[in-house]
């Protein structure tokens, strides 16, 4: 399968070829009222996909590079020929000549946030997992510093989750999930701030330390924590270890949770890898990284992530998603690719996974970790090559990403 965009609005040109600038490509996403600020969007479910059919435990992922990013214009002529795709360089130390690197030499990108738009740029939140080190990712300019949090990153921890917060046009906030000496926890922080503390005490082991953190849609937050290294706690209704958690901005337990005084809404977690949902937070997402094989739960609140919507039993580590409402997402940050699942008006999976590599060796970006809309047509990732992986000198990069086919499913 060819990573390729979906049809484009008339704002949008017409074919992929070349790499322009992203700025053009935010200005017509500005123009054609495409550009929004959300975790996931919710949009036009008309190309949901549909059928009866039951899902397989293992894939064998598919040859496909990564988009172009779209140029801006009119449509193309009917007889017009197709335009010439004309490689790109490689890396040169820490300039990387692809448009859709938005930043370069990165420690290993634990998570993402997309920045509502300033002007005509582009830009996000990337946390460096084992520095703790927040940065400004802005098209077309170096990274900057953002904030530095002081992180554990031993036993898969560190700064695993950013989140903006609900109210951010107004308080300016950002959350993040670390892990610390003594605990996980979710803490807040403004730019060159200090983090403070906002809900803490998640148990922290030899492993099993990196958590997630979205939006729920109403004003509160969605956390996801790994098991601590020890899976019964993932079960353990009175540990917060191995749980999806809704809290609201100052970390209580959210109105309208199963059990009133408890941030839990959902157990049975051992090592998430990202957490998505509907911008209305009507359906939500958790990727789980546990066990013998690798996880995609819907999240129903009280009740335990024991039935899975997709599992992977080659274990490609399942880390982002993104909610496109005809469409699921997931990244993967050991095998180095997409997978596309197409969902119907009630978040049931269609088909099966459309899988486009993304191993650098493959012209792609290599591993990808977290991941978070920008836009209905773009999203926001950051890589983990230094991980394990197999780095090119501009790694650890944040780039973007043209929405995947909502397809049939299946293999090419």
């Amino acid at each position: 399968m060819t990573f390729t965009p979906m049809r484009l609005s008339s704002a949008l040109v017409r074919t992929l070829t070349g790499r322009p600038s992203t700025r053009t490509l935010l200005i017509a996403l500005t123009a054609s009222g495409s550009l929004v600020l959300a975790s996931c969007a919710t949009f036009d479910d008309s190309t949901s996909a549909s059928g009866d059919w039951q899902p397989t435990a293992e894939l064998t992922p598919e040859r496909g590079p990564q988009p172009d990013l779209p140029e801006v214009g009119g449509e193309r002529e009917p007889d017009a020929p197709e335009r010439t795709r004309e490689p790109i360089p490689p890396p040169d130390g820490c300039t990387d000549h692809d448009p859709a690197v938005i930043a370069t030499c990165l420690g290993p990108v634990g998570a993402v946030a997309a920045l509502p738009p300033h002007g005509t740029e582009i830009g996000a939140l990337a946390g460096e997992r084992e520095s703790g080190t927040v940065h400004a990712a802005v098209e077309g300019a170096d990274p900057r510093e953002f904030a530095s949090l002081e992180v554990d990153a031993t036993g898969d921890g560190g700064l695993t989750g950013l989140a903006l917060s609900p109210t951010y046009h107004e308080d300016r906030l950002v959350y993040a999930y670390i892990s610390t000496e003594e605990d996980n926890r979710v803490v807040r922080f403004a730019e060159d701030g200090d983090a403070t503390p906002v809900l803490t005490g998640i148990p922290k082991g030899d492993s099993g330390n990196a958590g997630a953190l979205g939006h729920g849609g109403d004003g509160t937050l969605l956390v996801a924590t790994g098991d601590g290294g020890d899976p019964d706690a993932a079960e353990d209704p009175d540990s917060l270890a191995g749980k999806v958690l809704r809290i609201d901005r100052s970390g209580d337990a959210a109105e309208g949770n199963p059990e009133p005084d408890s941030p839990v809404i959902a157990g049975g977690l051992h090592s998430p890898g990202g957490l998505c949902a509907s911008q209305d937070g009507t359906r939500s997402w958790v990727t789980d990284q546990g066990g013998s094989v690798d996880r995609l739960y819907r999240i129903e609140p009280g009740e335990d992530l024991s039935a899975p919507a997709w599992t992977w039993e080659d274990r490609p580590g399942v880390a982002g998603c993104a909610d496109w409402s005809d469409l699921l997402m997931v990244t993967t940050s050991n095998t180095g690719s997409i997978q596309s699942m197409p969902i119907d008006e009630d978040g049931v999976i269609t088909a099966e996974p459309q899988v486009s590599d993304t191993r650098q060796d493959g012209n792609g970006y290599g591993r990808i970790a977290d991941v978070d809309v920008i836009s209905k047509e773009v999203a926001v990732a950051g890589t983990v090559n230094k991980a394990g992986g197999d780095p090119v000198s501009s790694d650890d990069r944040v780039v973007l990403l043209l929405r995947p086919e909502a397809g049939s499913g299946g293999a090419d």
